[in-house]
């Protein structure tokens, strides 16, 4: 399928193919699936999801996908802080939300949505499809949300610049005892004054 021939549609994932195709592209492009030579040049996940636990996710905030025909290609996930015990291998992340400060205010005492991974498939990478995807998640959540906040390994500098551009800053460092992460905030009251 030539990608530049079919418009990429911009939804909300609602059918099981749909979960089943995130699914499927985030195994791709897990680390554990991307050789470590290639991890710098073409970024990488870390989190693994189940269909059930994206159904879950997807009651409470939307998780937004990027389709080509009925071809999923990118998706962004988000879950809010009421979510922590559902992914083991967030919950560092969630800890460290509860220490760092934002503006000179607790992170806590802010509302904001998690950004729980972002992915686009090779063939469409190079076209702004995570900002798209960031921008679309901001749309579909109800406008009490300030912020959206997530961790970004430090190692992953591709990842790391992508989310930069769009207006992600880092507000800390930690080490999970595995890796070490940049946690980043992306302000959407500041981004709509821009």
């Amino acid at each position: 399928m030539n990608q530049d021939k079919v418009p990429l549609v911009f939804s909300n994932a609602s059918t099981d193919s749909h979960f089943d195709q995130i699914l499927s592209l985030q195994q791709q492009n897990h680390y554990s699936s991307v050789p470590a030579g290639q991890q710098q040049d073409n970024g990488f996940v870390f989190a693994s999801h189940t269909q059930a636990l994206l159904k879950k996710m997807a009651a409470v905030v939307p998780q937004v996908i990027a389709l080509s025909g009925d071809r999923v290609v990118g998706y962004n996930l988000a879950m809010t802080s009421d979510m922590k015990n559902e992914l083991p291998s967030l919950i560092p992340m969630f800890e460290e939300f509860e220490k760092w400060k934002y503006n000179g205010k607790p992170l806590m005492d802010y509302q904001f949505v998690i950004g729980g991974q972002v992915c686009v498939d090779k063939e469409f990478r190079g076209q702004g499809l995570i900002s798209r995807l960031y921008q679309q998640t901001r749309d579909s959540v109800p406008g009490n949300y300030q912020l959206c906040v997530t961790e970004i390994s430090v190692r992953n500098l591709t990842s790391l610049k992508a989310h930069q551009r769009m207006g992600f800053e880092i507000i800390g460092t930690y080490y999970d005892g595995i890796e070490n992460w940049n946690l980043v905030v992306w302000d959407w009251h500041r981004a709509q004054e821009l």
